[in-house]
C-alpha cells in the first residue's frame, strides 16, 4: 500500500489503483494514524484529532465506527484494535510523510558529509512526494503541519546547498521566490547572495543583504546572523565566495583507539607531506579523517579511481570544479588546471586510498606542492608515495584494550545493551586477537552480532584456518591484507548461493547503482537479497542507491572471474549504461535537462567503467556510448573524459552503420585525431543522408570543425528529423550562418523563432545561444538596454549549467559594446571578469577572446607598450588550435595593424591590414572579411587615399549588412576621411560601396591588392 498525506489524502495500492476514502472523519482518523504508521494511537488521542476541544457526546462510539467503515475499505489487517487504541499496521516507509523525513535526513547527512550528488538526488525525491500543503484532511493538525512545513523548507535549503557544488547549479530564479516567499529566513537570503555573487551580480547581492537587514531591523530590532554578515563582508571586500569542495565526510560513530597516533600525526602539522601507511582495513581514513575535521580541508576519495589520467580528475571534482566546455585553443590538462585553482590557496588536500595508482599519485603530488606553495597534502595508502620530504606515519593494528573498546562500541549499535562483561570478555578478547586488532575487521564482526552471539562469532573465527595461521608471529603487510581478506571471505561464506550469486554480480557497479539498475544486470526480484546483504554490512545504502566498500567489491569481482560471469555480466552492466545513456538523451535537450544532468552525474563512474570495459571488449557498445554521452558531457564539462576512449576506438575500424558515433569519437579525440581522421569524419558528415540519432553531435561538429560548406539549410534539413529541440537546432545554425555571412537584417526574426523554440521546450543551452546572439545584433545597433537584458538572460542559464566558458565569451560581447561606448575602464572589468571566471575553473592560457579584448582597451587607452606585448602572444595562440581559435587570426591581425598606426610605423600598419585582409578572405563569416576591410579603410588614410577609405567604409557595412555603431576605431578613419575630402565626398564613396553587392565588393578588394 502507498498513502499519501503530503497533499489531500491519497491511499493506492502496490500497483498504483486508487482507494477512494469516503467522509471527512474518516479521512481524518486515518491520517492520525498514519501519522503515527507503526505504533498504537489511543482513543483519546484520536478523539482530539477529530473534534479538538469540544468534543460531542458519544465520541468514542462515532470513532469506533469510522474504524469500521476504514476497515471495509482497505485490505484486511490494515488498521488494528489495542487495548490502548488503534495502530495502522503499515510500514513507516509506505507513507510519504515518513519517508520524506528520512529521506530529508539522508540528504542532510550526505550534504555534511560532502557527498553533493547524492544529497541533491536524496532531497529532490523527498521534496516530489509533496502534492500540496501537508495534513489538508487533518482539521486539527495544524501543529502537524507547521513541523512537516518547516522540513519541507529545511530540505530545499539543504538542496541548494547541495545544487551550490553540483555542475547544473540551482536556479537565481527560484531562490529570489523562495526568499520572496520568506523573507525572514536568512540561510535562504545568504544562498541567494552567494548565487548571485557565482552569477557576476554583485550589486544585486549586496541589495538583498540590504532587504533583509532591514526587515530584520524593523520587524524583529535584530542584526543579521553572523553567517549572513560574513558572506555580505566577502562581498563589500571582493573576495571569492566559492562553491563548496568536498569536505572530510562526517563521523556516525566514535573514535576509538587512535588518540596516540592522532597526537603524532598533529606533531607533523608543519610537513607538507604526510602519508599515513597500514594495510587495508587498519584505520588510515579514519585517522585522516579525524585529523583534517577541524580544518580548512578538502577530501578526495581515490578508491574508486583505476587509471593515473582519472587521478586529478577526481581531485578537480572534490574541489567543486567543472570542466570548461568548448573554448578555442588547445584544452587545459587537469594538472595545470589544479594548479590554477590551488596555486594561492593555504589549504590540506587529503588523498584517501592511494594504494591502487600510487604512482599516478606521487606524480600529481609533486606538481601540487611545487606550483602551490601555501598548499600541504596528507595521503593514506599501503605504500609510500616515494616522495623527497614526504613524512611518514605508519599504523599498527589495536592493542587489545582498545581493540575490545571499538569492538563493545560498534557492538552496541547493531544489538542495542550490549557490553562487555564478565561472561563475554574471553570472548570478545578472543575476537580481537584472531582479527589482528584490524579496525574494520573489528567492525565488520562486530556487525555479525545481528544473527550471532559472542560465542558463536569467537567460535567461527577460530575455526577459520586462514585466522589460525595469520594470528601468529611477525605479519608483513601482505599478510595483515589477507586477514582482512579472510574477514571478508567469512562473511561471504554467511551467505547462501543466491546472496552469492548477487554479491559478486553488484561487484560490476564502480559508484553504486540503484534498484532497476541492479535487476537490469543482476537479475530481477532481488530486491530482499540486496536487503540482506545491506543488514550484513556486506552493501551500503542511502535509501535510494546501493554501494558496495571498495575492499569488498574488489572481492567479490574476483568471485565473479571464478564464477566465469564476468564477461558476461559486465556486458550487461555495459548495455544497463548504454540504456541509461540513451534514456537521457533527448531529455538532456528538454525542460529536464537539469534534472539529468544529476542523474547522470550520479551514475558517472558506472558509465565511464562501462565505457572502458567496452573499448577493450565490445567496440560496437564503445562507440554507441561516445555518442549517446556527448551532450552529457559536453553539458557538465567532462569532454576531457572521454578523450582516451575516443582515441583508443579511431585506432581500428569504423563498424558498420555507426558513421555517426565515429564522427564523435573524431571530436572528442580532437586534436589527438589524425587529419585524416577529421577530413574522413567531414566526409561522412557531408554524406549523412538521414536524420542523426543524437542531434546535439551536429552542434558539437559545427563547434569544433567549423561552419559546413555548401546550403546549410539542406545540410541541416538531413541531419535534423522533426523533432522540435532538432528543429529548433537547425534553425539557429542556419541563422548564425546567414548572421555571420551578412544577413543579419534578414535573420534576426529567424532567431527570435529559434529562441521562442528553445523557451517552450525549456531548454538553457539552445535559449542561451539565441540570447546571446540577439544580444550580439541589439549592440551592433546600440540598443544597449535590449543588449544587455538579453545578455543577463543568456549569462544566467549558462552559470546554471556550471558552463565557465560560455559565460566567459558572454562577458567579452558586454566588454566589446562597452568599447564602442567608450567605457574603456568598464569593458576592461568585464575581461577580467571572464578571465578571473575561467581562472577559477583552472584554465591558466588565457583563451584568444580574451587576450584580444585587453590587447585592444590598452590601445585605446594609449598604453601601447601592453598592448603590443599582448597581440604578439595572442597572434602566436591563433597558429595551430583549430578553427575555434583561427578563425580569430584576421581581428588578431587588424588590431596589430592598428596598433603599428598609433606608434607612427605606417609601413607594418599597411602590411598588416593587408594580412588581415587575406586571411579574413578565407573565413566563412562575412563579418569577419567586413572587420578587415574596416581595418584596410584605417591604413588607406595612413597613405592619404580617403575617398578609398570611404568606399571601403561603406563595403564594410554591405558585407556585414549592418555598421557596427560606435566603433571607435571607424569613428576615427571616418573624421579623418570626411575631414580630407569634405563632408559630400565622402558620403558619395560610402554610398556607392554601400549599394555594393558581395561580388562587386570582393573585385573592388582585388583591384585593392593589386
Amino acid at each position: 500500500m502507498l498513502f499519501g498525506v503530503l497533499g489531500p489524502l491519497e491511499v493506492r495500492t502496490s500497483a498504483g489503483e486508487p482507494i477512494a476514502i469516503g467522509g471527512p472523519r474518516p479521512r481524518a482518523l486515518l491520517v492520525m494514524l498514519l501519522l503515527n504508521a507503526g505504533r498504537v494511537v489511543s482513543l483519546e488521542q484520536l478523539i482530539d484529532g477529530q473534534y479538538g476541544d469540544d468534543p460531542p457526546a458519544g465520541a468514542a462510539n462515532a470513532v469506533q465506527a469510522q474504524v469500521s467503515r476504514l476497515r471495509r475499505t482497505l485490505p484486511d489487517g490494515a488498521i488494528e484494535s489495542h487495548p490502548a487504541g488503534y495502530r495502522a499496521a503499515v510500514d513507516p516507509d509506505e507513507v510519504d510523510a515518513h519517508r520524506f523525513e528520512r529521506l530529508a535526513r539522508v540528504g542532510r547527512s550526505m550534504l555534511a558529509a560532502g557527498q553533493y550528488g547524492p544529497a541533491a538526488a536524496a532531497l529532490r525525491e523527498g521534496l516530489a512526494l509533496w502534492r500540496g500543503a501537508a495534513l489538508t484532511d487533518l482539521p486539527y493538525g495544524q501543529a502537524q503541519a507547521a513541523r512537516l512545513e518547516e522540513l519541507r523548507l529545511a530540505a530545499t535549503e539543504d538542496l541548494i546547498e547541495a545544487e551550490f557544488a553540483l555542475p547544473e547549479g540551482t536556479s537565481i530564479a527560484d531562490l529570489a521566490a523562495l526568499v520572496a516567499a520568506h523573507p525572514l529566513r536568512e540561510r535562504l537570503c545568504g544562498q541567494l547572495m552567494r548565487a548571485l555573487h557565482a552569477a557576476g551580480r554583485q550589486a544585486e547581492a549586496l541589495e538583498a543583504y540590504e532587504r533583509t537587514r532591514r526587515l530584520l531591523a524593523d520587524e524583529l530590532g535584530a542584526d543579521p546572523s553572523p553567517e549572513l554578515a560574513e558572506i555580505h563582508l566577502a562581498l563589500l571586500r571582493a573576495e571569492p565566495i566559492e562553491r563548496p569542495a568536498a569536505a572530510p565526510p562526517v563521523q556516525l560513530s566514535s573514535f576509538v583507539g587512535r588518540d596516540a597516533d592522532l597526537a603524532r600525526l598533529r606533531e607533523l602539522a608543519g610537513a607538507r607531506l604526510v602519508t599515513i601507511l597500514g594495510p587495508g582495513g587498519i584505520g588510515k581514513t579514519r585517522l585522516a579523517v579525524e585529523y583534517a575535521a577541524s580544518l580548512d580541508a578538502v577530501f578526495v576519495d581515490l578508491s574508486d579511481v583505476d587509471t593515473a589520467e582519472a587521478v586529478p580528475l577526481a581531485v578537480l571534482g572534490a574541489l567543486g570544479q567543472r570542466e570548461s566546455g568548448f573554448a578555442p585553443g588547445p584544452a587545459m590538462e587537469p594538472a595545470a588546471r589544479l594548479v590554477g585553482v590551488l596555486a594561492q590557496r593555504q589549504v590540506l588536500l587529503v588523498l584517501d586510498n592511494c594504494e591502487q595508482i600510487v604512482a599516478a599519485v606521487a606524480v600529481l603530488v609533486r606538481q601540487l606542492l611545487e606550483g602551490c606553495p601555501r598548499l600541504t597534502v596528507l595521503a593514506t595508502s599501503r605504500e609510500p608515495l616515494g616522495l623527497t620530504g614526504e613524512r611518514l606515519l605508519p599504523l599498527a593494528p589495536l592493542d587489545t584494550p582498545p581493540a575490545v573498546r571499538l569492538f563493545a562500541d560498534r557492538a552496541a549499535a547493531v544489538r542495542p545493551g550490549f557490553a562487555v562483561d564478565a561472561a563475554n570478555t574471553a570472548a570478545v578478547t578472543e575476537i580481537c586477537v584472531a582479527l589482528d586488532g584490524l579496525p574494520l575487521a573489528i567492525e565488520l564482526a562486530a556487525a555479525r552480532l545481528r544473527q550471532f552471539d559472542v560465542a558463536e562469532v569467537a567460535a567461527r573465527l577460530a575455526g577459520h584456518a586462514h585466522f589460525r595461521l595469520l594470528s601468529r608471529g611477525d605479519r608483513t603487510a601482505a599478510a595483515r591484507h589477507q586477514t582482512l581478506r579472510a574477514v571478508v571471505e567469512w562473511s561471504w561464506d554467511l551467505l547462501d548461493p543466491d546472496a552469492q550469486a548477487l554479491a559478486r554480480r553488484l561487484a560490476v557497479f564502480v559508484g553504486g547503482a540503484r534498484l532497476p539498475a541492479i535487476e537490469a544486470v543482476c537479475g530481477a526480484g532481488v530486491e530482499d537479497l540486496l536487503a540482506d546483504l545491506v543488514d550484513r554490512s556486506l552493501v551500503e545504502s542511502d535509501g535510494g542507491r546501493y554501494r558496495m566498500l571498495q575492499t569488498i567489491r574488489l572481492f567479490c569481482a574476483e568471485r565473479l572471474v571464478e564464477a566465469g560471469e564476468d564477461a558476461r555480466v559486465r556486458a550487461a552492466h555495459a548495455r544497463c549504461q548504454l540504456a541509461l545513456a540513451e534514456e537521457a538523451d533527448p531529455h538532456l535537450r528538454r525542460a529536464e535537462q537539469l534534472e539529468w544532468l544529476a542523474r547522470l552525474s550520479a551514475d558517472h563512474d558506472n558509465l565511464m567503467a562501462a565505457l572502458r570495459w567496452a573499448v577493450d571488449n565490445d567496440r560496437r557498445t564503445a562507440f554507441q556510448l561516445v555518442a549517446a554521452l556527448a551532450a552529457y558531457w559536453w553539458f557538465s564539462g567532462r569532454r576531457s573524459q572521454a578523450t582516451d576512449a575516443a582515441v583508443a576506438l579511431l585506432d581500428g575500424d569504423m563498424p558498420d552503420g555507426l558513421e555517426e558515433e565515429w564522427i564523435s569519437c573524431v571530436v572528442h579525440a580532437g586534436a589527438r585525431a589524425s587529419a585524416e581522421q577529421w577530413k574522413r569524419a567531414g566526409e561522412l558528415m557531408e554524406r549523412f543522408d538521414r536524420p542523426l540519432r543524437h542531434p546535439f553531435g551536429a552542434a558539437l561538429w559545427g563547434m569544433t570543425a567549423g561552419p559546413p560548406d555548401g546550403d546549410a539549410t539542406e545540410t541541416h534539413g538531413v541531419l535534423l528529423d522533426a523533432d522540435p529541440w532538432n528543429v529548433a537546432l537547425g534553425r539557429l545554425s542556419t541563422v548564425l550562418l546567414g548572421l555571420l555571412g551578412g544577413e543579419p537584417t534578414a535573420e534576426e526574426p529567424q532567431m527570435r523563432a529559434a529562441l521562442a523554440s528553445f523557451r517552450e521546450l525549456g531548454e538553457r543551452w539552445g535559449t542561451a545561444q539565441a540570447l546571446d546572439w540577439l544580444g550580439v545584433l541589439a549592440s551592433w545597433r546600440a540598443e544597449w538596454d535590449n543588449a544587455y537584458a538579453a545578455w543577463d538572460e543568456a549569462y544566467d542559464l549558462q552559470a546554471r549549467l556550471g558552463a565557465s566558458e560560455e559565460c566567459a565569451s558572454i562577458l567579452c560581447h558586454r566588454a566589446e559594446s562597452l568599447v564602442r561606448q567608450g567605457e574603456l575602464v568598464a569593458a576592461r572589468a568585464e575581461i577580467e571578469r571572464a578571465s578571473a571566471l575561467l581562472a577559477e575553473a583552472g584554465e591558466l592560457e588565457v583563451p584568444v577572446e580574451i587576450q584580444l579584448g585587453f590587447a585592444e582597451v590598452a590601445r585605446l587607452r594609449g598604453d601601447l607598450e601592453t598592448a603590443a606585448d599582448l597581440l604578439r602572444r595572442t597572434l602566436a595562440a591563433t597558429e595551430g588550435h583549430g578553427f575555434g581559435a583561427e578563425w580569430l587570426r584576421g581581428r588578431v591581425l587588424t588590431a596589430c595593424g592598428r596598433l603599428a598606426a598609433a606608434t607612427g610605423d605606417v609601413g607594418d600598419s599597411v602590411r598588416r591590414h593587408g594580412e588581415a585582409l587575406a586571411f579574413a578572405r578565407t573565413s566563412p563569416f562575412a563579418v569577419e572579411l567586413a572587420h578587415a576591410v574596416e581595418g584596410v579603410a584605417d591604413g588607406a588614410t595612413l597613405v592619404g587615399a580617403y575617398e578609398q577609405a570611404a568606399l571601403l567604409l561603406g563595403i564594410a557595412v554591405a558585407l556585414r549588412g549592418m555598421a557596427v555603431v560606435g566603433d571607435p576605431d571607424v569613428a576615427r578613419t571616418a573624421a579623418a576621411a570626411t575631414t580630407a575630402i569634405g563632408p559630400g565626398a565622402f558620403a558619395a564613396a560610402y554610398a556607392r560601396g554601400v549599394a555594393m553587392n558581395r561580388d562587386e565588393a570582393l573585385a573592388v578588394l582585388d583591384n585593392l591588392r593589386s
